[in-house]
């Protein structure tokens, strides 16, 4: 860098000439990296449309003997096994009928117009009716873009999930990858990671990728292939905006002995967490007594929390959901349901026991907050801090008022001192001149 400096202050010492043609080299490098630009575009659409040919032109569609033709399209039947101006006969389905819109020309089976009724098998035979060649037409439609869905767990794995937006009647494969960082930036494809969405069997449509670099972003390829061609779609991720932990585990629910009004709550960070130390998560705890439909609800960084107003002698319904710290993504669902009664003694846990207990039928409804929500178990340091505040704040101005009122009162008083010691003097000067002889005052 220092001699790429010295070289450029050299050159400018060379002239204002020299300047010129360096600027116009500068402009033309500039227009050859636009024009680099725009060809990675092109190389990324062509590699994309590259594997999908190579699949559509291997002929892994099923068994032999099969024709794919596009709905709607005329289609144009070949008998292999006539000898050139021979007639044949063409059968479909083992008959002589054959579908409307149908004509044979120089031993050709012509179908206009296919529709759905029109597939079937096909076969061509000889004057004396022996089987030359047969094959099975099956008709569709071309792919279309499929959608397309991610969610992350965590920041290290991300899973996808599609759709087909057209009904081919064919069978589809789909080809799966990712990219890392900007898909058009020669430079970052070099030190960006890239591979496939790994698929699988168990769960169609959908795939997962391990050990994103999630503060470049993601490009997610899902491509649609059928015997007939191919359609693909590119998806951007931001891994902030797809967060989704799963929800808490090992959810427990206690009575605390010797208190009746309350429930001693605890649960663990998910197991699918990773990274727990650089990433927390915040957490909602609800719940509420089963003869009730209305949730109380409370927000937490903690992993545990004591419920105070739980009614006493009633079965108490506990659940708590989790979100990323800093308010990424979305909440996670709910944990499985807990139950514990009050000062009875009596705890259940989600498990087997715990759904045979009896509980009323009610319909799901969003939560919302009771009006006896308040501060339970562990106080936020947070929360301490901001009701300190607003007493000080409370009390300054409760001061404030009082020194004003009391300034005001200082000032009426000071008036009225003035005004009766000036009327005292006037009297006293009355008193004195009356005092004095006539002849003295005149």
């Amino acid at each position: 860098m220092p001699e790429f400096r010295v070289f450029v202050i050299w050159r400018l010492l060379r002239g204002h000439g020299e300047l010129q043609r360096r600027r116009q080299k500068q402009h033309q490098v500039l227009k050859m990296l636009t024009l680099v630009s725009c060809v990675g575009r092109v190389v990324v659409l062509l590699a994309a449309v590259s594997v999908t040919t190579s699949i559509m032109m291997s002929g892994e569609w099923g068994e032999e003997g099969v024709t794919y033709a596009q709905l709607g399209k005329d289609v144009i039947l070949t008998c292999a096994g006539a000898s050139p101006g021979s007639s044949v006969e063409w059968r479909w389905n083992g008959g002589t009928i054959l579908p409307e819109d149908s004509a044979i020309q120089a031993g050709q089976l012509l179908l206009s117009h296919t529709q759905l009724s029109s597939k079937g098998v096909f076969s061509c035979h000889d004057t004396s009716g022996v089987l030359l060649s047969s094959t099975v037409l099956r008709l569709g439609r071309l792919p279309g873009r499929p959608s397309i869905l991610c969610t992350a767990s965590n920041y290290v794995n991300v899973s996808c999930f599609w759709d087909s937006t057209v009904e081919t009647f064919l069978p589809t494969r789909y080809i799966t990858s990712y990219r890392s960082g900007s898909v058009n930036a020669e430079a970052d494809k070099q030190r960006s990671p890239q591979g496939p969405c790994i698929q699988d069997p168990a769960k169609p449509f959908s795939c997962t990728i391990h050990d994103s670099m999630f503060w470049k972003g993601l490009w997610v390829n899902v491509t649609e292939v059928n015997p007939l061609g191919s359609n693909f779609r590119l998806l951007n991720i931001v891994m902030q905006g797809i967060i989704k932990p799963d929800p808490p585990e090992h959810l427990q629910v206690e009575p605390v002995p010797s208190a009746p009004s309350r429930l001693q709550v605890s649960w663990e960070y998910p197991s699918s967490w990773t990274m727990a130390s650089h990433f927390e998560l915040k957490f909602r705890l609800r719940y509420r007594p089963v003869t009730s439909t209305s949730w109380s609800m409370v927000e937490t960084v903690n992993v545990s929390e004591v419920i105070t107003d739980a009614l006493l002698g009633l079965l108490h319904v506990v659940q708590v959901s989790a979100k990323d710290f800093m308010d990424a993504g979305s909440w996670s669902e709910w944990t499985p349901e807990a139950w514990a009664t009050p000062a009875t003694g009596q705890t259940l846990v989600p498990s087997e026991t715990a759904t045979a207990a009896i509980k009323p039928e009610s319909p799901a409804e969003e939560p919302s907050l009771a009006p006896n929500n308040g501060p339970i178990g562990h106080s936020d340091p947070t929360e301490k801090v901001a009701v300190l505040v607003s007493l000080g704040v409370f009390a300054f101005f409760v001061l404030a008022v009082i020194l004003v009122f009391a300034f005001l009162m200082w000032v009426r008083m000071k008036k009225h001192s003035k005004e009766a010691t000036k009327n005292h003097d006037l009297l006293a000067a009355a008193i004195h001149m009356k005092a004095l002889p006539k002849a003295q005052i005149l």
